[in-house]
């Protein structure tokens, strides 16, 4: 089994920052990638993934985050965060993260953090 739990998210002004993070536990090795979609309908809704990162660092982004958004490896290959500057009403949603190791086609997901960004 593998849980894949997801914090940090909140309210902020536009123009203001958050920092997500996201914890694979259980039996998620060897991850091969991690992460991150935003459903921007609520909960349950369609994901769009917009940032990922390999197990060899490499990472890619979604053109409407580039510039802005930051993914990172933790110290263990099992923790991620996500760094988002520069914040716009645009970035509301759910966020999720999701693991891949190849066991599943659709990897892991967590329950989701809500990011809400005020103008």
């Amino acid at each position: 089994q593998v849980q894949v739990v997801e914090s940090g998210g909140g309210v902020v002004q536009a123009g203001g920052s958050l920092r997500l993070s996201c914890v694979a536990s259980g039996s998620p090795f060897p991850i091969v990638r991690m992460g991150w979609s935003r459903s921007r309908q609520g909960p349950g809704k369609e994901r769009e993934t917009f940032a990922i990162i390999t197990s060899g660092g490499v990472t890619d982004y979604a053109e409407w985050v580039k510039g802005r958004f930051t993914v990172s490896r933790g110290n263990t290959e099992n923790e991620m965060y996500l760094q988002m500057d520069n914040l716009e009403p645009e970035d509301t949603g759910v966020y999720y993260c999701n693991v891949q190791n190849g066991f599943r086609p659709d990897g892991y997901w967590g329950q989701g953090t809500q990011v809400t960004v005020s103008s």
